[in-house]
């Protein structure tokens, strides 16, 4: 049977050795990312600052990209259009600019620009309070995430491992964070999904790898803990690097044909993917040589002692 590998079997990169060089990297890419976010702020979309959204059925099948250009240039703000239900079926978000002359005359310049024979099945007017409660909601859902992870790693495995995933975790959804905030790239909704799928990615890399390392490190109970990570490192690095080759081109099948509005949550997840990947490989594993992981010979030797008689000493 033919198997693929990226990484061809018996591969033996000193990840471990080279770990300070990765951890510079990650730690550089993380502080970037908040004094971006601090500096500059990140680009919050109409979800979060504020602004009118229509759900509205056209009389025929409309051009989207031209309605948009209609819409965007009444001076009401960044225009967003979603298709749902039929074809006919909008949704139209604007945002609520400083240049808007109030709610009622905002919402009829829309109603003027869609024509005639338009049903509006929802009006709603989203305040910047609303915003600021999306933004805490989604800080607080990023550290509710974070925070069962640890429970769960700490529970599966041991307590070091979870710290070493929530400081692969933190480094992962820092820089998509910071993804925002560097590149004019909108901050909605959908993109609280992308941080959080990024984590998830992670984590499921990072278990594959740690039971590969609790597995040799039953294995290999006199083998020193430097060569048994990266042992672990490499027998699991085609699987790693398969499996977000793969997911990668799919999510690139989304972002080059999916459209606009699948495009924008398609890029940040690409970029998560391959944060994770990194983090998986080269922060979470390597993090595990600054902590004292009990061994099972550890375990064995400690009950021996316990066991001689104390008149033997």
């Amino acid at each position: 049977m033919f198997r693929l590998h990226l990484i061809p079997a018996g591969t033996k990169f000193d990840i471990v050795g080279k770990s300070k060089y990765f951890f510079t990297l990650g730690v550089l890419a993380v502080i970037t990312s908040f004094a971006f976010i601090i500096f500059k702020g990140m680009n919050y979309g109409i979800d979060f600052k504020g602004g009118y959204i229509f759900e509205v059925t056209m009389p025929e099948t409309p051009d989207v990209q031209s309605l948009r250009d209609k819409l965007g240039s009444l001076g009401l703000g960044e225009v967003a259009i979603q298709q749902f239900g039929a074809p006919q079926d909008l949704m139209i978000k604007l945002e609520k600019s400083e240049e808007g002359k109030g709610q009622a005359v905002a919402i009829q310049k829309v109603k003027d620009t869609l024509g005639d024979g338009v049903t509006y099945k929802k009006i709603e007017t989203v305040g910047p309070k609303v915003g600021s409660e999306l933004v805490s909601n989604a800080i607080k859902a990023v550290a509710y995430a974070l925070i069962a992870m640890l429970i769960y790693i700490a529970v599966r495995f041991e307590w070091q491992f979870g710290v070493c995933a929530v400081a692969a975790l933190f480094h992962d959804c820092a820089i998509i964070f910071g993804l925002f905030a560097i590149f004019p790239m909108e901050f909605s909704e959908t993109s609280i999904t992308a941080v959080l799928l990024t984590a998830s990615y992670s984590i499921n890399d990072t278990v594959v790898i740690f039971d590969r390392i609790r597995e040799n490190l039953k294995r290999y109970r006199n083998m020193e803990m430097h060569e048994l990570i990266n042992k672990s490192l490499n027998e699991t690095l085609s699987r790693t690097t398969l499996t977000a080759t793969t997911t990668i081109l799919a999510v690139l099948a989304l972002y080059l044909f999916g459209g606009k509005i699948i495009a924008a949550l398609a890029l940040p997840i690409m970029v998560g993917i391959m944060v994770g990947t990194f983090s998986s490989i080269f922060v979470a594993s390597p993090l595990l040589m600054f902590l004292n992981i009990k061994r099972d010979n550890d375990n064995d030797k400690k009950s021996k002692q316990e066991q001689v008689p104390a008149n033997w000493q």
